[in-house]
């Protein structure tokens, strides 16, 4: 199946992704994924509404990040406002700037493997995995070369974002998740 003919069917399951000519379901997720994804959602919307630097979307929403690319459907992903003339109404037809996968059981392999490649192939500056059950937080930045590199987190544990300026994340916060007013006064943004 084509990448047009599978955005197309109405028989394709909204939950999949498109990975060489083949619909993939995705699996349902766990509790504390969901919660991290309602948690983190609701964060970088109230900070791009402050910083209105580009968009977020989410999964089911696909990214393709290039023509021989599978189309994926990351939890979430960031577009600068400068990119927005690639989001199409089915699909991201590039890379975004960042994608951010949250692991759930079963998906460990393909988040670490098969999505960090691609993403990296497809030009992704940014891609965060989150593990909310070991609770353990992996951030990658695209160096100059177009390889993920580690990125360096700090002793205070917060990350600062290389494609949403001005954004520092506390790991902590992704797993206690205190309230998102709070965190916005800590950031020096009106809650």
């Amino acid at each position: 199946m084509t990448y047009e003919a599978y955005l197309r069917d109405p028989a394709v399951p909204e939950n999949s992704e498109w990975v060489d000519g083949e619909v993939v379901p995705m699996m349902s997720v766990s509790r504390r994924h969901a919660e991290l994804k309602v948690y983190l959602m609701e964060l970088l919307l109230a900070y791009l509404r402050e910083h209105p630097l580009g968009r977020i979307y989410d999964e089911p929403f696909q990214m393709k990040a290039g023509p021989d690319l599978p189309g994926r459907s990351p939890d979430m992903m960031f577009v600068r406002s400068e990119r927005l003339d690639r989001v199409l109404d089915q699909f991201l037809d590039g890379p975004a700037d960042l994608a951010i996968e949250i692991v759930s059981p079963g998906s460990e392999t393909t988040d670490h493997g098969e999505k960090f490649f691609e993403y990296e192939k497809g030009g992704v500056e940014e891609y965060w995995i989150l593990d909310p059950h070991r609770e353990v937080a992996e951030f990658y930045v695209r160096d100059a070369s177009g390889v993920f590199r580690s990125a360096n987190v700090p002793a205070d544990g917060a990350f600062s974002s290389t494609v949403i300026d001005g954004l520092a994340v506390h790991v902590d916060w992704l797993w206690e998740q205190p309230p998102v007013k709070t965190i916005l006064g800590q950031l020096g943004l009106p809650s």
